[in-house]
């Protein structure tokens, strides 16, 4: 009886842990690319200067994201500060 009790409880928890893991790379790969787009960004006048604030903050929440594995909303916060950071670059 605990044997049909414990093999689908286990299924759920390993399908648990594969859902974790779906946008990690991507995550991974959109942070980079950020960091990377930071570093050449040069704010234009005060506008570019609220983007780039902005584009760090969700930098910051991204990588705290992707320490506690929260994958997909990771990538979303790093294209948003792609996103920033372009805008940044462009004065807005």
């Amino acid at each position: 009886m605990n044997v049909w009790l414990s093999v689908p409880l286990l299924a759920l928890l390993l399908v648990g842990c594969a859902g974790k893991t779906a946008y990690r790379d991507s995550c991974a790969a959109e942070l980079d690319a950020a960091w990377k787009e930071q570093s050449l960004a040069e704010a234009e006048g005060f506008a570019g200067t609220v983007s780039y604030s902005k584009a760090m903050a969700l930098l910051t929440g991204a990588k705290t994201q992707q320490q506690f594995e929260a994958f997909h909303g990771c990538v979303e916060k790093a294209q948003k500060a792609r996103f920033y950071l372009r805008e940044s670059r462009a004065g807005r």
